[in-house]
């Protein structure tokens, strides 16, 4: 069966596109959609990949009218944070350590919510071809 290979894009409405993608490129490092075809994308690094599909009414995502929320993955829980505290951003480490690694949750200046996961080894160990 042939299978997608990886998220190609991540596509969504905002209130102020520019400020809000700025805000991303600053705080978070996600780069805007290059001008050209000729100018590069944002690349992100290989690992993981979580595709959770949850019922309209879970509390999982945040706020209830969030339809979406991302999940993005660090390197360094602790340092991200730090970072986005200096830059007077709310942020709330999850205390639990999972089997998948630590957790955070912040919001964008929108409120959509987002989700920083710092995997541990067990989860950065990459599947063998039988079990995918």
């Amino acid at each position: 069966m042939e299978r997608v290979s990886g998220i190609g894009g991540f596509f969504f409405r905002a209130n102020d596109p520019d400020a809000l993608g700025r805000w991303y490129a600053l705080h978070l490092g996600v780069s805007m959609p290059p001008p050209t075809y000729d100018d590069p994308d944002w690349w992100q690094q290989e690992g993981p990949t979580v595709w959770g599909i949850f019922a309209t009414d879970s509390v999982e995502l945040g706020r209830l009218d969030a339809p979406w929320m991302i999940n993005f993955r660090v390197r360094d829980l602790d340092a991200m944070v730090d970072q986005l505290r200096r830059a007077g951003i709310v942020v709330t480490i999850d205390p639990n350590e999972y089997p998948n690694g630590r957790f955070a949750t912040t919001a964008d200046p929108e409120g959509n919510p987002i989700q920083l996961w710092q995997p541990n080894a067990a989860a950065m160990r990459r599947p063998s071809e039988e079990s995918r």
